[in-house]
């Protein structure tokens, strides 16, 4: 098969039991199924919820190579064959120009989805730190990137850009700002970019980084590593290691800190039916069984900038840090 197998083909290869095949085996590809129902339960969730997606949009998907961005546009894929507005999508790559990023992973990604992959050739790498000798390379680097994808999506006519911040992102996000601004913000749903008339969206904001962790390992997602020489050094992986360390002293409370988020009047996040989601657990718990029904039938038939800057820069340096846990 020259393409990724659609959910339908994983589906009938397998869950459908052959005479050989051990019942151990059978309730295994059950579990590896329903990490895939359990992303595009809390996908759609948060696509419901704040109106990410309208009929006939135009997407473009922002694609780095590592595991966020590529869970992204697999969960994105699969939405558009249920889902009951339709849409299309575009990727996107920012080439860094360090000239040793391998694309070839993310070209067969995007084949086997039949997803158009734009790759745009850039010198941001050069410029931050031969030029500029940056002592902040992060938030130079990070507005020079969407800068270059904005205009080409505005160019291939997309008039969306999804992102890959999730769950973690939108946590570790608002505790940058209460320490190093004195302020409770972090970045909304969903932005509208008056200069490009593009719209940010973040379908991934019910997701935590561990689902995004074990749904890689499940599908063997093709991450490439990131050739940025200030790649783990930030403060954004600092907040992540606190955060991680609060959570393991004090279980649940990453939960606690993103119901106060959701429930803080931050500017952006008072829409949609958010007071009726709950945690994560609760979106994937009540959506799961009833996305499994949808999707069989469907087969028949300025400071945002800020403080979002490190996440694309660092997202191949944590999935190498939590290479080796299981979900």
């Amino acid at each position: 098969m020259d393409r990724f197998p659609t959910i339908r083909e994983r589906t009938v290869y397998r869950i459908v039991p052959r005479k050989s095949t051990h019942i151990s085996n059978i309730f295994h590809e059950m579990r590896f199924f329903m990490k895939l129902q359990r992303l595009l339960s809390l996908v759609r969730q948060a696509v419901d919820d704040y109106d990410l997606i309208d009929d006939q949009d135009h997407i473009a998907v922002g694609v780095s190579g590592g595991k966020d961005s590529l869970a992204l546009l697999y969960a994105l894929h699969e939405l558009q064959r249920f889902y009951p507005k339709h849409f299309t999508l575009h990727a996107f790559t920012v080439d860094l120009g360090f000239g040793i990023q391998d694309f070839s992973g993310i070209k067969a990604f995007c084949d086997g989805f039949q997803v158009p992959l734009t790759i745009i050739p850039t010198e941001i790498g050069k410029i931050v730190f031969e030029t500029r000798h940056e002592s902040n390379p992060c938030s130079l680097c990070a507005k020079m990137r969407k800068g270059a994808l904005n205009l080409e999506a505005k160019a291939a006519g997309c008039n969306k850009i999804a992102y890959a911040h999730h769950k973690d992102d939108i946590i570790e996000t608002m505790m940058l700002s209460l320490m190093f601004e004195g302020r409770f913000y972090t970045f909304p749903p969903k932005t509208f970019l008056d200069r490009t008339e593009l719209t940010v969206i973040r379908p991934l904001m019910y997701v935590s980084e561990a689902d995004v962790i074990g749904f890689k390992n499940k599908y063997n997602l093709p991450v490439c590593k990131n050739p940025c020489p200030a790649d783990g050094h930030t403060k954004r992986e600092y907040v992540k290691n606190l955060t991680r360390q609060l959570n393991k002293d004090n279980p649940g409370i990453k939960e606690r800190l993103f119901h106060a988020v959701t429930s803080g009047n931050i500017e952006g996040w008072n829409s949609g039916n958010i007071g009726m989601a709950g945690t994560s657990e609760e979106v994937a718990d009540k959506t799961c069984r009833s996305e499994t029904s949808v999707k069989m039938q469907s087969d028949q038939t300025g400071a945002e900038e800020q403080l979002s800057e490190s996440h694309n820069c660092h997202e191949n340096d944590r999935e190498s840090k939590n290479k080796k846990e299981e979900f």
